[in-house]
């Protein structure tokens, strides 16, 4: 799994295809740059434009600002890169003819699948487990609030009822309010 990890790394997308650069594919084969790209000009045959491509200048210069490195001498390109294509990779095995290469390839080529998996059925279970607590959340609290304001109705019509009751108590209050009799004995 961690050198699917690895692999899936070193993978770029150039003029819209997924691709493996010449150096780290000769890096994984265990063998030199050169070597890697002599095996495919002696086989041009075997990598049409589709299956490998070399890159322009400008797309070196994008493609070196967007890998962050220190090592100088890995970014001390001479030639544009070649980039190998999915394809591109599977028939490197069959030039190379080596065990290293093959059992690279197969590697190299569940990290293309993998990735074509990802972008075919991305992982939407947790964004639709989200979007299903937040619609629970959103009519939780749309119901919290309906009790709320129900308790409110409730409330004011308390209130409503007391300030009615006060109001009777303070009118008859003003009726029995004219003056009484004193009790007690009189001088």
């Amino acid at each position: 799994m961690e050198e699917l990890q690895v692999i899936q790394n070193k993978i770029y997308e150039i003029r819209g295809y997924k691709v493996m650069l010449d150096r780290d594919l000769a890096e994984m084969y265990g063998v030199q740059t050169k070597v890697l790209n002599q095996a495919v000009k002696r086989n041009p045959d075997r990598f049409p434009e589709d299956f490998m491509f070399q890159l322009t200048d400008n797309e070196t210069q994008i493609w070196k600002s967007q890998i962050v490195t220190s090592n100088s001498i890995k970014m001390g390109v001479r030639r544009n890169p070649y980039a190998f294509t999915e394809h591109g990779v599977i028939m490197l095995a069959s030039v190379l003819r080596s065990d290293i290469a093959v059992q690279t390839s197969i590697l190299i080529t569940r990290a293309f699948v993998a990735i074509r998996e990802l972008i075919l059925n991305p992982p939407t279970d947790r964004i639709m487990e989200l979007q299903q607590e937040i619609k629970e959340l959103k009519t939780y609290v749309e119901e919290a609030f309906a009790d709320y304001n129900d308790i409110n109705d409730d409330t004011r019509m308390q209130l409503e009822l007391i300030n009615q009751t006060l109001a009777e108590l303070q009118s008859k209050k003003s009726l029995n309010d004219k003056p009484r009799p004193k009790i007690g004995f009189v001088k």
